[in-house]
């Protein structure tokens, strides 16, 4: 696993209180991660979520997987835990705002140390968002111990490829994103068996580069006024954003950066 010793949570925080948290969502949608909609009904479907169930979505951002459980695939109940007040401020609006505050909780908190009670949730969730997490092994701990025996912990991540980053390519894309360490699938697959899961499927989905082409062509052909509205008209600044945003299609192309999905269930 590779890392950046200098990023951490505030970094994360920072970003999702910012400019740059709402230039994801303008390209990505409420659901910020690759893939969206089908991402999230593939992951559910391959992890047997079902109604009547409960869950708990770590690192949850402004809920948009909570509040697509509840609506598409019956969830009963949804608790997210995120660090970042403006998107947790944000997703308590919209569950309001959409008639589903009565099943969908928001705690503001570590991801890593979420408080929540042990063997409660039937799964636990995530959706791109545990490569922002600095201690993934106590995170992986985390989600075993919020679920119940049996239950099943879900989740997609951006990871290195196959074809391997070399450290400066590492550096520059963990910099970019404020990853504190980029971890693979195999790495993920290890940390989840060594507590105690039993891992169902730990797979590239191959969405992530052409939805990297995607992103880059709705920012050139579409939403160039939009984005520039959110970085106070600053071209140097959207030149700039574009130009690591295309590194990152280029190595995602390279095989040296990519979406996993892994199911795994506690015993």
């Amino acid at each position: 696993m590779k890392s950046v010793a200098t990023i951490g949570l505030e970094d994360v925080t920072a970003v999702y209180d910012g400019a740059e948290g709402d230039l994801w969502e303008l390209v990505m949608g409420q659901q910020i991660h690759i893939g969206g909609f089908k991402a999230s009904m593939d992951l559910a479907e391959r992890a047997g979520i079902a109604a009547g169930q409960s869950g708990v979505d770590l690192c949850c951002c402004n809920g948009a997987g909570m509040r697509f459980l509840v609506r598409f695939r019956g969830v009963a109940a949804m608790t997210g835990v995120d660090a970042t007040k403006t998107v947790v401020s944000r997703g308590r609006s919209r569950c309001e705002r959409e008639g589903l505050s009565d099943q969908v909780r928001f705690v503001i908190g570590d991801a890593c140390h979420s408080g929540l009670p042990d063997s409660e949730a039937d799964f636990v969730w995530g959706e791109d968002a545990w490569c922002y997490v600095v201690d993934k092994p106590r995170l992986i701990s985390e989600a075993v111990r919020i679920v119940r025996p049996g239950g099943t912990i879900a989740f997609t991540d951006w990871v290195e490829g196959p074809a391997g980053l070399d450290d400066a390519e590492a550096a520059r894309f963990m910099r970019f994103m404020k990853f504190p360490n980029v971890e693979d699938i195999g790495g993920y697959r290890n940390l989840l068996e060594k507590s105690g899961c039993e891992v169902l499927a730990s797979e590239d989905t191959g969405r992530f580069a052409p939805h990297m082409d995607l992103y880059l062509q709705m920012f050139d052909m579409q939403l160039t006024y939009d984005a520039l509205s959110i970085l106070d008209f600053n071209l140097e600044a959207a030149g700039a954003l574009t130009g690591e945003m295309e590194f990152i299609r280029d190595m995602a192309h390279a095989g040296k950066v990519a979406q996993g999905r892994f199911i795994a269930r506690r015993p």
